[in-house]
Parts: structure tokens; sequence; C-alpha cells
């Protein structure tokens, strides 16, 4: 598999310039003492529409012809790749058509309305987004962009990573969530190219293991039956992320929910910022393993902040 190189990553960074922050990296005595180690947080919360996801959709549109712009793009999202591509949608001056579950949140609902996309509402299963986003792809033309498994989308999480290490470059580990694998494949790729030593280290919910599983046994296994409060890390381990987490990332760490949860207190608490569930499991798996961790320069990526504030755990 031709994997983005060096060169394809830096050209999409410049080419999404105008679609996102350049997001900080900020830093906790409090947390680091907690830890016992330094921890460097990439803040993508900050990041349009909330989350890395900006990055991916922002490059996957861009890199389309004229004759695809202009019958627009479509997907099936529940969350935060819903409205990244209703966004760079919108900002290309194109159509979205958005396949979303009925019981998708109402406040990814509301931002994909917000950001000019046409949703188009179908049974919460697997089978009846793909085959409602197939019809919605028939009547209008439109490009399917898939949320994380697609090249375009990788090299634009890849960027994160880019970033993360120019303003930090003497990293020893850098952690991303893992769920579909984008920015885990896309971000264990950037730290190869700039810095082979650097270790890549992946957070991910005890409830929905599958990408512990797949690392550990060679192969890909679905995940069935995910429970988890880490809503944006429910889907499967996509193909192309799996063949880049097996060549270069290090391990996968789970953390349980109340773990999650702990984490995210942490940072609403000490860091006075707002972080989703799914942000937090990178976090709550180096605090469950810190031994692992002591005395090391770690870049975690704050994957996102989009919190339904009438759903926080209420065992805070």
């Amino acid at each position: 598999m031709n994997f983005p190189s060096l060169s394809d990553i830096r050209e999409a960074h410049a080419r999404i310039q105008s679609f996102i922050h350049r997001t900080p990296i900020m830093t906790s005595t409090a947390i680091n003492e907690i830890a016992g180690c330094e921890i460097y947080f990439k803040c993508e919360n900050f990041q349009k529409v909330g989350a890395f996801k900006a990055r991916g959709a922002a490059n996957a549109v861009m890199k389309l012809t004229p004759e695809e712009r202009a019958k627009g793009v479509a997907t099936h999202s529940s969350g935060n790749h819903a409205a990244a591509l209703a966004r760079a949608a919108s900002v290309a001056g194109i159509p979205s058509y958005i396949v979303m579950p009925s019981n998708a949140p109402e406040i990814k609902k509301k931002a994909v309305k917000g950001y000019g996309g046409e949703i188009i509402e179908c049974e919460p299963n697997l089978k009846a987004r793909e085959t409602t986003l197939e019809a919605v792809v028939e009547r209008t033309g439109a490009t399917f962009i898939p949320p994380y498994d697609f090249m375009d989308v990788i090299e634009g999480q890849a960027t994160c990573t880019l970033e993360l290490l120019e303003d930090q470059p003497d990293l020893d580990i850098v952690m991303a969530p893992v769920g579909g694998g984008g920015l885990l494949g896309g971000t264990a790729l950037t730290a190869h190219y700039l810095n082979p030593e650097i270790e890549v280290i992946a957070g991910e919910p005890a409830g929905a293991d599958d990408a512990f599983r797949s690392f550990h046994a060679g192969q890909i296994i679905p995940q069935t039956g995910p429970t988890t409060i880490a809503d944006g890390l429910l889907t499967s381990l996509g193909k192309l992320n799996f063949e880049l987490i097996q060549a270069y990332v290090d391990d996968i760490l789970l953390a349980t929910d109340p773990q999650i949860i702990e984490a995210m207190r942490l940072v609403y608490e000490r860091m006075k910022i707002v972080i989703e569930p799914s942000c937090a499991v990178p976090l709550a798996a180096l605090l469950a393993n810190k031994d692992r961790f002591a005395g090391k320069k770690v870049g975690i990526i704050l994957s996102g902040g989009n919190v339904d504030l009438g759903k926080l755990p209420i065992y805070w």
C-alpha cells in the first residue's frame, strides 16, 4: 500500500490552512505531578468544529476535481465527521449530504444543519446507514467521503502530529485515541517520518477494544456490541489504518469508563478546558499505566471537545 509521504502530509497541511486552526499545546503542572511525567496536550478540542476531524474532511474536499465538487460530497456519520464534512463543504461552496442515524445526538445534528449540510435520517444500524448513503449518492452524484478508512482523510489527520512535532520535537511518546483509526494511523505515519525513535501508543476504551484485540492478534477483529461512554470510539478499526498501526504503532492501552471519567474530570478541573469522553481516553490509559511513562515527555492529542452538556456523567 502506498501511504502518504512526508511531502504529501506537508502539502495537505498547506492545502487546508484556510479550513483549520493551528491548535495550541498546553501543559499542566498539577497533572504532570499526578502522572509522573511531562505531558504536552495538543488541543484539537479548540479546532474548527471542535475536533481533529476538520483536518481530514477539509483535505478530502480540497482534493476533489472541479467536476466532483460540483456534485457535492456525502457521508454517513453520527459524530464529528458529519459536522466536519458539512463545514468543509460549506467553506468550499459545495453541497453536502449527511446520513445520520435517528438517534444521533441533537448537538451533532444542529452542527451539521448550522454548516448547511442536508441531513438524511436512517435507522440506527450500519446496514441502514450504508444503504441510505448508496441511495443518496445515486440520487445526487455526490462523492462519498468515508470518516476514517480513506487515504485523503488519513493524510489530513496526519497534519495534527506534524504541528505537534514541529512545536515540541523532543517528545519520547505520542498518544492518540483509537476508534476507526484515522487519527492514530496519521499520527503514527507522521511520527515515523519525523522521528522513528518516538513511541506511538494508543488509548482505547476497554468496552470497545477491537483495535487492542486486532493489534495483538495480527488481524482485524470486528467490533461487536461496544459499551463505553467514549461514544466517538465505537466503530470498528479501518483496514488501511490497521496496516499503519501494525507497521508504526508500538502499543495500545485500555482504559475503563470510570478511568475515562476521572481523566475528563482531571482536565476539566486542572486545565479548565472542555474535552469529550473519547478525548480523555489516552490520558486515562496513561494514568492507568504510570510506570510505562515515568519521567518521559509525552504528547497527547486531545481529539475533541464536543460534549452534550445535558449528558455529563452523573457520578462525577
